[in-house]
């Protein structure tokens, strides 16, 4: 949600419905439950290597390891963490 309201923020997300409409209207469609950030998560940032320097992917990537997730993603550069993925 963090990476949406800021991109479109700055005009780089452009939503067909106000931001806080457009995200709860999805997570409620497709049934997405919101994830805090929590200090177990956090904890995982120095044992990243340096594949990517996005904040936003980064935070993605140590809370899945945290909790055992998997990331949907076509990006091969996240694919190199210690994180399973799914495409």
């Amino acid at each position: 949600m963090w990476e949406i309201l800021i991109k479109h923020r700055l005009g780089r997300l452009p939503l067909p419905d106000p931001v806080d409409a457009f995200i709860r209207e999805r997570r409620e469609r497709h049934d997405i439950a919101a994830l805090a950030m929590d200090e177990t998560s956090v904890l995982q940032l120095p044992r990243l290597p340096d594949h990517r320097r996005d904040p936003f992917d980064r935070m993605l990537v140590c809370q899945s390891i945290a909790h055992g997730f998997a990331l949907v993603t076509p990006d091969q550069v996240i694919r190199q963490y210690p994180v399973r993925t799914l495409w």
